[in-house]
C-alpha cells in the first residue's frame, strides 16, 4: 500500500484533532473584521482559496488568496496567513521576509524545524498531519478543517462524511474515465480546483475545474461518453441533466465538499494504479519547491 493511501484514511482523526485544539491557535489567526490574505503554492493555494471564500461569505472582513509568487504588493492587508507544508517552499518564504515589519504575518505548516518558523511573526504546527507521500491529502484537509473550525463552520458531521467517503464504493469504472472536470461554487470552487490537481499530479490524469457556472460557457463542449463530471457541492438547477444528456458520468453525492475531496483523492490513487502509476511519487515532482539563484 502506498503512503499517499494510508495518509488519506488519517483524515477523520486528524479533522478532529484540529478543530479540538484551534482554540490554542486563536492569537495567531485573522480576528473578526481584519482585512486578510491566504498565500501558498499548489494544493496549498487551492485551499487558500477556499479558505478566503468561507471567511468573507462569513462576514468577517474581507479576504483574498493569492499564490504566493503573485501576491499584489501595493495592495494593504491587516494580517498574510502563509499555508506551506514544507515550511521551505522559496516564494512562500520570499513573500514573508518581504513582508516583515510591514504586515503580520502567520505560517501554517507541518514541521517545526524549517525556515518557515523565522519568516513568519507567528507559526502554526500540524505536525501531526505531515505526509510521507509527495501528494497532498491530509495537511491540506486539516488546514482547512482547523480554519473552518476557527469560522466556527465545522461540524461532527463532517467527520461522518468523511468516513463515509473513505468507505464508501467510488462510481464502477470510474477511474478509466478518459477525461475528469470538477466543479463547485463558492468555497467549493478551491476544492474543484484540488482535485483536478491531485488526478493530475497522481494520475497524469486529462482534468479540467470550473465554478459551475461557467461550466457550460465552454467547458462542456469536452463532456462526452467515455468522461466524468463531479460536482463538489449542490449542483445548480439543471446541470446534472446536461451532464447526463452528453453521454458522461455524473458524480454527486451529498457529501460535505471537504468530505467529498476525500473521495476525489481516492479517485487519483485508483487511476493512478489503473495505469501502472507510483501515487507517491508523481513525475517531475519533488515535495517542496526550492528555487536556486541564477
Amino acid at each position: 500500500m502506498s503512503h499517499v493511501e494510508d495518509e488519506l484514511k488519517d483524515q477523520p482523526a486528524c479533522w478532529t484533532r484540529a478543530a479540538a485544539e484551534v482554540i490554542r491557535f486563536r492569537d495567531r489567526l485573522p480576528a473578526p473584521g481584519e482585512r486578510v490574505a491566504y498565500v501558498g503554492c499548489g494544493t496549498s493555494y487551492h485551499m487558500a482559496r477556499a479558505a478566503a471564500a468561507l471567511r468573507e461569505d462569513a462576514g468577517l472582513g474581507e479576504t483574498d488568496a493569492h499564490p504566493a509568487s503573485e501576491f499584489p504588493a501595493r495592495r494593504r492587508y491587516d494580517r498574510v496567513v502563509a499555508l506551506t507544508r514544507s515550511g521551505t517552499t522559496t516564494e512562500v518564504l520570499d513573500l514573508l521576509v518581504a513582508l516583515r515589519g510591514h504586515v503580520p504575518t502567520t505560517a501554517i505548516t507541518a514541521d517545526p524545524h524549517t525556515p518557515v518558523m523565522t519568516a513568519a511573526d507567528r507559526a502554526v504546527v500540524l505536525d501531526y498531519a505531515d505526509e510521507r507521500s509527495v501528494v497532498q491529502t491530509r495537511f491540506a484537509t486539516t488546514v482547512l478543517t482547523l480554519l473552518r473550525a476557527h469560522l466556527g463552520l465545522h461540524t461532527d458531521a463532517v467527520i461522518q462524511d468523511a468516513r463515509t467517503a473513505l468507505t464508501a464504493p467510488l462510481p464502477q469504472g470510474l477511474e478509466r474515465a478518459a477525461q475528469f472536470t470538477f466543479l463547485g461554487r463558492g468555497w467549493s470552487v478551491g476544492l474543484a480546483h484540488e482535485a483536478a490537481l491531485k488526478m493530475r499530479e497522481a494520475a497524469l490524469a486529462w482534468s479540467e475545474s470550473y465554478p459551475a457556472m461557467e461550466y457550460r460557457h465552454g467547458p462542456v463542449s469536452v463532456t462526452t461518453t467515455g468522461t466524468a463530471t463531479w460536482m463538489f457541492g449542490p449542483p445548480p438547477d439543471g446541470l446534472a441533466e446536461v451532464v447526463r444528456a452528453t453521454g458522461a458520468t455524473w458524480v454527486a453525492d451529498g457529501l460535505d465538499p471537504l468530505a467529498d475531496l476525500v473521495r476525489a483523492q481516492r479517485l487519483a490513487v485508483a487511476t493512478a494504479v489503473a495505469r501502472g502509476l507510483d501515487p507517491d511519487r508523481p513525475r517531475h515532482l519533488t515535495r517542496s519547491v526550492i528555487l536556486t539563484d541564477p
